[in-house]
C-alpha cells in the first residue's frame, strides 16, 4: 500500500484527529481493492467510531454490495447493539434499492435510534421488490410477531409493517 494511503488510514483512525471524516472521504475516493478490504475489516472492528468512518469511506467507492454486506453484518452484531443507530445513519450514503429486507430487519430488531432511522429509509428509498423479497420480509415479520423484543412497540410496528407488506403483495396479484 502506498505511503499516502497509509497516512490517510493513520489520520482517519487517530482518535485525536479532528478532521478524521475528511481523511475517510479522501481514502474512499482513492480506494482500490486492497483499501476496500482493509476498510471492510475496520467496519467489523472493535471501535465503532472507526467503523463509522470506514463506512463513510466505503460509501465513496464503487463496491456498494460488498460494503453493505459488511455494514449490515456489523449492525446486527450483538456487540454493536448500543451503536446501531450510528451505523444505520451512514446507510443514507449508499444505494439501498436491493436492501429492503435488511432495513426491515433493522426496523424490527434494532435499538430505538436504529429502528427510527431504518423506518425513515424504508419510507424514502425506492426498492426493487420481487416475490422472493416479500417472502423473506414476511419470514422476518412473523419471527418478530412471535418474538418481539419490546411488547410496547408491537402495535405500532404492526400498523406500519402489515400495510407495507400488503401493498407489496398487491404488486404481484
Amino acid at each position: 500500500m502506498s505511503e499516502e494511503i497509509e497516512k490517510l488510514f493513520a489520520r482517519m483512525t487517530d482518535p485525536k484527529e479532528n478532521e478524521a471524516y475528511h481523511f475517510a472521504e479522501k481514502l474512499g475516493k482513492l480506494a482500490d481493492e486492497e483499501v476496500k478490504n482493509r476498510l471492510i475489516e475496520l467496519v467489523k472492528g472493535e471501535t465503532w467510531e472507526t467503523a463509522f468512518l470506514a463506512c463513510q469511506a466505503l460509501s465513496k467507492t464503487p463496491w456498494n454490495e460488498e460494503s453493505l454486506d459488511a455494514i449490515f453484518e456489523s449492525i446486527f452484531d450483538r456487540k454493536n447493539k448500543s451503536v446501531q443507530g450510528e451505523l444505520v445513519q451512514v446507510l443514507e450514503e449508499f444505494d439501498l434499492s436491493e436492501r429492503f429486507v435488511d432495513l426491515l430487519k433493522v426496523y424490527l430488531f434494532g435499538n430505538f435510534k436504529a429502528s427510527t432511522l431504518a423506518k425513515v429509509l424504508l419510507d424514502s428509498v425506492e426498492f426493487e421488490i420481487s416475490p422472493r423479497t416479500i417472502r423473506k420480509a414476511e419470514k422476518h415479520w412473523n419471527h418478530y410477531l412471535h418474538n418481539p423484543e419490546d411488547e410496547g412497540s408491537l402495535a405500532i410496528k404492526k400498523m406500519e409493517v402489515e400495510p407495507m407488506l400488503q401493498e407489496m403483495r398487491e404488486l404481484f396479484t
